[in-house]
């Protein structure tokens, strides 16, 4: 087996919470060496947010495989010196804190780049290093909503939902770092210099709202919630509720899934109503209401076993943890973690050739690799035992 794709890549990891954290999982996933520098206060909240197994969160463990923790007092001139020293030798920073505080804690990117041309600096935040909103607090919410897209997101008649999905933390900022951070490392070894990698979650949850910008150019507006094309204006792409109260979700788009629907539910009638729009859609939405209200869920889950027509049912966790095509492809893989015992997360959802996604490390526990890792710098036991008795580390 070859070595994974990011064997090799030293990564400093200065982020908590959501976005961050799993920017970093994705590289540590994929054999980047990730480094989880955490302050002696606290460390990463998300460790310690009830309820938790032993010591950890189920968050944390599952954010935070595949990494080291080194517990370091940014704050302390030692500390810094420990930093920049590990700073020389790698990759890959990422952090996740408001715009200037890397620069006054001395390790901003113009200082790592004096000693280190090739690294590849990533800052992940909720609206970037410049514009007026670059000092503002925020979370996935927020940003949303500034990019329009809570707007969208609801019922229709209704007000906007909150998704237990964080579009904005994973997709702006989560997905975001990795693929700057990709980028990035390709040049720098093409060219041999690094780049500050930028990343504001608000930009990058707007940059993947193409529906409503497509709404706007083609009706001058974008369309009130729940009546767009994809949220709830089309019979043919709706959720609808079965007759023991639960929902399938129907995405028959092109017309041969919409006829070999309604060829399957004994509707010719409505075959060339899939794309009904406005009160004509309402109309159609209310027949085929009635006709998936007409039987329980696992008729309509049989009927898509059948159909070839972008019919599923919704399922829970529970039951998506059971379903045969996400046990075929593995991604549900589970652990035993050395302090918190047996543990069930989700695998590394890319698949590449001659590579086995497996969990080399565990979760670390607070501040569990900081001795290894000053030694690996050249501090001798003395010295440890000294940065240790000050808090340094």
């Amino acid at each position: 087996m070859r070595p994974k794709p990011l064997d090799g890549i030293k990564v400093l990891d200065l982020t908590r919470l959501l976005p961050g954290p799993m920017c970093t999982l994705h590289l540590a996933d994929m054999g980047a060496d990730v480094l989880k520098i955490e302050d002696p206060h606290g460390g990463d909240y998300v460790r310690w947010r009830p309820p938790l197994r032993q010591q950890n969160s189920p968050n944390f463990l599952a954010l935070n495989r595949n990494k080291r923790s080194l517990k370091l007092d940014l704050r302390n001139n030692k500390g810094r010196e420990i930093f920049l020293a590990l700073a020389r030798d790698a990759e890959v920073i990422v952090d996740q804190f408001r715009p200037g505080v890397v620069e006054r804690l001395g390790i901003g990117y113009a200082a790592v780049r004096a000693l280190n041309p090739r690294i590849v600096y990533c800052a992940i935040t909720g609206y970037g290093q410049d514009g007026p909103y670059r000092d503002r607090a925020g979370h996935d919410v927020n940003y949303c909503s500034i990019a329009g897209l809570s707007d969208q997101i609801g019922p229709r008649d209704g007000a906007p939902v909150v998704p237990n999905f964080q579009i904005g933390d994973l997709l702006g900022g989560s997905l975001a770092g990795v693929m700057g951070i990709l980028a990035a490392l390709l040049d720098a070894q093409r060219s041999g210099q690094g780049r500050y990698v930028d990343v504001a979650m608000t930009d990058c949850t707007l940059a993947h709202c193409t529906a409503l910008l497509r709404a706007e150019q083609s009706y001058g507006a974008t369309q009130p919630r729940g009546n767009d094309y994809l949220s709830g204006g089309l019979p043919c792409y709706a959720f609808y509720e079965t007759e023991d109260g639960r929902h399938v979700s129907l995405g028959a788009l092109e017309d041969k899934f919409w006829h070999a629907f309604c060829e399957g539910v004994e509707r010719p009638d409505l075959a060339d109503k899939g794309l009904a729009w406005g009160g004509e859609a309402d109309h159609v939405r209310e027949q085929v209401a009635a006709v998936f209200k007409s039987q329980p869920l696992n008729y309509w889950a049989d009927f898509a076993e059948r159909v070839d027509c972008c019919l599923t049912p919704v399922l829970t966790l529970e039951e998506a943890r059971e379903n045969p095509q996400l046990k075929a492809r593995g991604m549900f893989v589970r652990h035993e973690h050395p302090v918190d015992g047996p543990i069930e997360q989700f695998a590394f959802p890319v698949k590449f050739s001659d590579f086995a996604f497996s969990i080399d490390r565990p979760a670390p526990l607070y501040g569990e690799h900081s001795e290894e890792v000053v030694e690996g710098l050249g501090y001798d036991a003395d010295e440890i035992a000294s940065l240790k008795a000050d808090g340094v580390i």
